[in-house]
């Protein structure tokens, strides 16, 4: 059997129709049409065929923002549903860039009148990253009717074209704007000095990435933590247990599919990565990794102690469809705002982490663990 991972919707598996694109098309409600009146909330940038890409506006009279769906306490079939009535309108970036841009400096959709050159179809593909879309059309023409609603430090930054996208990205960091918008304005090529459009999936590892660098050069100053604490938390069938042992900052992360997950066939996968306080290439378990390690960085940075990060991270087969790493984000900010619990030694927690998972299969795959057990330090 193939793995889902190296089909996404190919039919490599030998069936007449992939399961998971046929849920995604029986959500699939909207008729097909010319033209599209209502609200704009987001903006996609392709990666074919970089660098000359194309993208456009998301189209959806609903949320595309992953905490409000998880404060609104929607299911998975619910998502879906979302994602598969979203058109991404698709265009050469120069007709469309102004609009674009102010789509993604506002705070709340903004409405759109969209023209298309022929009528929008149902065309999925499924990427690890990024949440799916259901439908697309060529655009023709665009105008944004509504009025963008930007916030001061948005509009301070982005004004700023001395600013590196790295200092932008802090900067809004540190003016309390979510990460989800500070990726909309990447993307849109709103931020740094030599600004232009950034594919939607690179823009969501690269903020991922910039701010946890940050932070976590700011934790390593930190005093360690004083005990071993174990958090927990799932969220649409990933489960995130974190363990935080006192030390300088180190971070490993081991991902788990079970037998007939996802992104797994009649074999089980674990994949694992780790780094110190700098990393060398890109990790083989991709966004997962940045969006997990910054969810954990944002922790410490609230508790200001530093410590070595352990996440192990287990997908069920609840998880049928690929929503993007926000899901883990999400996963592990639920885990860390859980109570701990607190472990008198590291043996104690890895004890826990296996029988809450009910396996201790990830165990062999840690090398940070057996380091902690062995390595002296001051400590």
């Amino acid at each position: 059997m193939m793995r889902c991972a190296e089909c996404k919707g190919k039919g490599l598996c030998g069936l007449s129709r992939c399961p998971i694109m046929s849920r995604f098309h029986a959500q699939s409600s909207i008729k097909t049409s010319m033209d599209y009146q209502g609200s704009s909330p987001s903006v996609f940038i392709g990666s074919y065929g970089y660098p000359d890409i194309q993208g456009g506006p998301l189209l959806i009279n609903d949320s595309d923002n992953p905490p409000e769906w998880i404060r609104q306490n929607l299911g998975m079939e619910d998502i879906v549903g979302i994602r598969a009535r979203t058109i991404r309108g698709n265009s050469g970036l120069e007709a469309v860039a102004g609009n674009l841009q102010e789509i993604a400096l506002s705070t709340i959709p903004l409405d759109v009148d969209v023209l298309f050159t022929k009528p929008v179809a149902f065309s999925l593909n499924f990427d690890g990253t990024v949440a799916p879309v259901g439908l697309t059309g060529p655009v023709r023409h665009m105008d944004v009717i509504g009025s963008a609603r930007v916030e001061r430090a948005v509009d301070r930054v982005t004004s700023d074209t001395d600013v590196t996208a790295t200092d932008a990205c802090v900067a809004l960091m540190d003016s309390a704007i979510d990460v989800y918008q500070i990726t909309k304005l990447m993307t849109a090529g709103q931020l740094g000095k030599r600004r232009k459009f950034v594919p939607t999936r690179w823009a969501i590892t690269a903020v991922d990435d910039t701010l946890s660098i940050q932070m976590k050069r700011e934790i390593a100053r930190y005093p360690p933590l004083d005990e071993i604490r174990l958090f927990d938390g799932e969220c649409y069938g990933n489960r995130i247990l974190c363990i935080l042992v006192p030390g300088d900052w180190k971070y490993e992360m081991i991902e788990c599919w079970g037998k007939q997950t996802l992104w797994a066939g009649d074999e089980a996968v674990i994949v694992q990565d780790r780094e110190g306080l700098t990393k060398k290439g890109y990790s083989p378990i991709s966004g997962a990794y940045y969006s997990a390690r910054l969810a954990a960085c944002e922790y410490l940075k609230s508790v200001r102690r530093c410590a070595r990060v352990i996440i192990v991270r287990n997908v069920s087969s609840e998880y049928w469809a690929p929503l993007g790493t926000w899901v883990i984000r999400e996963a592990t900010r639920k885990a860390m705002h859980a109570p701990s619990v607190v472990c008198p030694t590291l043996d104690s927690a890895v004890t826990e982490v296996s029988a809450r998972l009910d396996s201790g299969a990830w165990l062999g795959h840690s090398t940070l663990i057996p380091e902690l057990k062995t390595q002296r330090t001051l400590f």
